[in-house]
C-alpha cells in the first residue's frame, strides 16, 4: 500500500499540509472526533495549544488501536472553538511537536471554526480518515 502526497504547482505549499493525498489501500478507518479529554472524561489543558496536543495524542491512540499509524492519515478535519489567526497558529504549533516533540506527519486537513463543541471546556476536536495496511 502506498500513500502519495501531492502539492500541485499553483497551490499553497505548507509543511504540515498536503494539498492532495492519494491512498492506494483497501482498508480505511474513520476516526471519530477526538478532543482533549482523557479516558476519565477530564479535560487536559486550558488553552488551544495544550488541548491540541492532547487531541492529537488521542488521535494517535485511536489510529493505533485500528492497526494504523499517523503516517497513514489521509485526511482530517480540525474544529477549533473561537477560530482566529492566533488560535489556528497555536494548533499549528501543536502539530510541530505533538509526537513526543516530533511533528505530526503532513496530510490533507481542513480547519473549521466553531462556536461550541460537545464539552463546554473543549477548544479543539479532530476527526480523521486513515489508510490501514492490508
Amino acid at each position: 500500500m502506498t500513500i502519495e502526497h501531492i502539492n500541485p504547482h499553483g497551490l499553497l505549499k505548507f509543511a504540515p499540509l498536503s494539498q492532495v493525498v492519494v491512498a492506494h489501500a483497501t482498508r480505511t478507518a474513520y476516526i471519530a472526533g477526538q478532543s482533549a479529554c482523557n479516558e476519565n472524561y477530564e479535560m487536559v489543558g486550558a488553552d488551544h495549544y495544550e488541548q491540541s496536543l492532547q487531541a492529537l495524542r488521542n488521535l494517535r491512540t485511536a489510529i493505533e488501536a485500528a492497526g494504523g499509524t499517523v503516517e497513514r492519515i489521509v485526511s482530517s478535519t480540525v474544529y477549533l472553538k473561537n477560530l482566529t489567526p492566533e488560535t489556528s497558529g497555536r494548533f499549528i504549533d501543536a502539530l510541530s511537536s505533538a509526537l513526543d516533540g516530533q511533528p505530526f506527519p503532513a496530510h490533507a486537513f481542513s480547519m473549521i471554526g466553531v462556536e461550541a463543541l460537545a464539552s463546554p471546556e473543549a477548544l479543539v476536536e479532530i476527526s480523521a480518515i486513515v489508510a490501514l495496511p492490508d
